[in-house]
């Protein structure tokens, strides 16, 4: 067992434990600090979590997807009560689920495409990085009421002609998509010099594609800074969605992996989770102090417990050693009473009639005769062994009225 320095030791050096790990996760930056995917898994800054935390607050469902596009075919069923996909700067897909998803929106699927995807250039318009001089620049954003918006760095510009021509003399195997124009155009934004940052593209089919040129409105530090969530949720809550499909497969963040790996992940990667990994290394610690035994054995005291009859025998001897063997033998008498029911003190001729009348109710021998030594022990005179032979007497007369299957039991 540790000692009282010991548990002090243990104690203290957990509570440091606890508020460093609190204290780390206070002070020390997220990890999705540096990522620059317009993911809503990423917190960080350049990240979209916020953006799926609002229309979840907004009472929309949002599904973070983590496989590729070949099988959307199939999913269109199930993808049309969803309402609507969103895809955020992802990494260029394969040739294959661009026309899937191009084919979805054409035949009545709604879809949201922001940043340069490749997504674009299946309805005939690609996202071109704004320039002002020989260098890469931003433009201002024309907002209604007032609002600040963040500044454009890229722009929508339609394919031209010859690349389209260029386009549809491509290979079956090539990763380019062939554009399907839409029915009608909206623009929703454009910068103040009049180039368009988004737009609206309808199908005849009902279908709808919302191409938004630059990721960056999308981004936590542009929801959080800025009023660009005013004009840009509004384009996905319109009334009609209860469902959005965030892919993430082509932000790097797959199926794979296990619960297992994703956990020690985790552990090590985050503040509080180094925190748990130390207090785990404490208690294991504090488990093999415990286990230990330091020094030699120490002897065990071994105590054993007095019989009925050792304690009448002891508070008969107290009694003959003070002198008071005429209070023993009535205290005990009286013990003897109280035991089988009796609670109330009896005069010296009453009492001589209780025995005689216990002597008659007892079925054995040995009970009599018990009780017959009780009464020569009052009656007689003598000295302090008076109150030993009545706490024997005593204790026979009781075993003697036990029940014989306790008796046994015991």
């Amino acid at each position: 067992m540790l000692r009282r320095g010991e548990r002090l030791l243990v104690g203290g050096s957990i509570l440091v434990i606890v508020l460093a790990g609190i204290a780390g996760m206070l002070v020390s930056p997220t990890p999705d600090l540096g990522d620059e995917r317009l993911s809503t898994l990423l917190a960080g800054p350049a990240g979209a979590k916020g953006l799926a935390q609002t229309l979840r607050r907004l009472g929309i469902t949002v599904e973070q997807r983590r496989r590729a596009y070949f099988d959307l075919p199939s999913d269109t069923a199930r993808l049309r009560s969803a309402s609507l996909l969103v895809f955020l700067d992802i990494e260029r897909p394969t040739g294959r689920e661009l026309e899937s998803v191009r084919d979805y929106a054409v035949s009545g699927g709604r879809v949201f495409v922001a940043g340069l995807t490749g997504i674009e250039t299946c309805f005939g318009y690609y996202s071109r990085r704004i320039r002002r001089g020989a260098q890469s620049d931003s433009s201002a954003i024309q907002s209604r009421g007032g609002l600040d918006l963040p500044r454009a760095r890229r722009r929508l510009v339609r394919i031209p002609a010859e690349s389209l021509a260029v386009a549809n003399r491509q290979t079956v195997d090539d990763e380019r998509c062939p554009p399907h124009f839409a029915a009608r155009t909206d623009t929703l934004l454009r910068t103040t010099d009049g180039r368009p940052v988004a737009l609206r593209l309808g199908f005849a089919s009902g279908g709808e594609a919302i191409l938004v040129a630059d990721g960056g409105l999308l981004t936590n530090r542009a929801l959080k800074e800025t009023d660009a969530g005013l004009v840009v949720i509004p384009w996905i809550v319109d009334g009609r969605t209860r469902r959005v499909t965030v892919d993430e497969y082509h932000q790097g963040f797959g199926a794979g992996g296990s619960l297992p790996a994703a956990s020690l992940a985790w552990l090590v990667g985050h503040p509080p989770g180094w925190a748990i990994l130390q207090l785990v290394g404490v208690a294991l610690v504090g488990l093999a102090v415990m286990a230990v035994r330091f020094g030699p054995a120490r002897a065990g005291v071994e105590r054993r417990r007095r019989s009925p009859l050792e304690h009448l025998e002891a508070l008969a001897a107290g009694f003959e050693g003070a002198g008071g063997a005429d209070t023993a033998v009535t205290l005990t008498v009286a013990g003897l009473r109280r035991r089988l029911g009796r609670a109330d003190v009896l005069a010296p001729e009453a009492r001589a009639s209780w025995l005689a009348a216990l002597e008659l109710g007892l079925p054995t021998a040995a009970g009599r005769n018990a009780v017959r030594r009780l009464q020569r022990t009052l009656e007689q005179p003598g000295g302090p062994e008076r109150a030993l032979a009545a706490a024997q007497a005593v204790e026979d007369v009781w075993e003697e009225l036990r029940p014989r299957t306790t008796r046994a039991a015991s």
